[in-house]
């Protein structure tokens, strides 16, 4: 990937991350945004600790990641790659899920992995964005699912 294109972005922290999307602990389920092409597809980054609030009743003596949260991870890569497609205008902005289709499921995701979110945009129209995402551990597929959004003022 050529990173001197002006549309490609190598990283996007999470002091920027709280900037452009409104989630925040405990929901906040990205921890950085790598190789973002604009207007096309990005990679959010979560470090999956035992720390986490979820891993207290899912499963206490077998932690697993639950798979919505893996959904919800894909949707808040994809609103940081519409905000930084759409520009500082739509900082702030809400994205409500509209559809998630052809959900599975295929591995666990334990502590101490790390989740590489990947989205590419299939299509948008005006407020309304569709991607396929997938959750990714040391190149294994654990998820994947289409899903469509409409980010939208508060």
């Amino acid at each position: 990937m050529d990173r001197t294109q002006p549309n490609v972005i190598a990283e996007i922290d999470i002091q920027r991350i709280m900037q452009m999307i409104p989630h925040r602990h405990p929901f906040l389920l990205i921890d950085r945004v790598v190789d973002v092409v604009v207007g096309e597809s990005a990679v959010g980054i979560k470090n999956v600790s035992i720390n986490e609030s979820y891993f207290q009743g899912h499963f206490p003596q077998h932690p697993v990641m639950p798979g919505v949260l893996m959904i919800e991870a894909m949707a808040q890569t994809a609103a940081v790659l519409v905000v930084q497609t759409l520009g500082p205008d739509s900082e702030g902005k809400l994205v409500y899920f509209m559809s998630v289709d052809s959900a599975r499921f295929r591995h666990p995701v334990f502590p101490g992995d790390q989740l590489q979110v990947k989205v590419v945009r299939k299509q948008n129209r005006g407020s309304v964005w569709k991607f396929d995402g997938s959750a990714v551990v040391a190149g294994k597929v654990m998820a994947e699912a289409t899903f469509a959004a409409m980010i939208r003022d508060r």
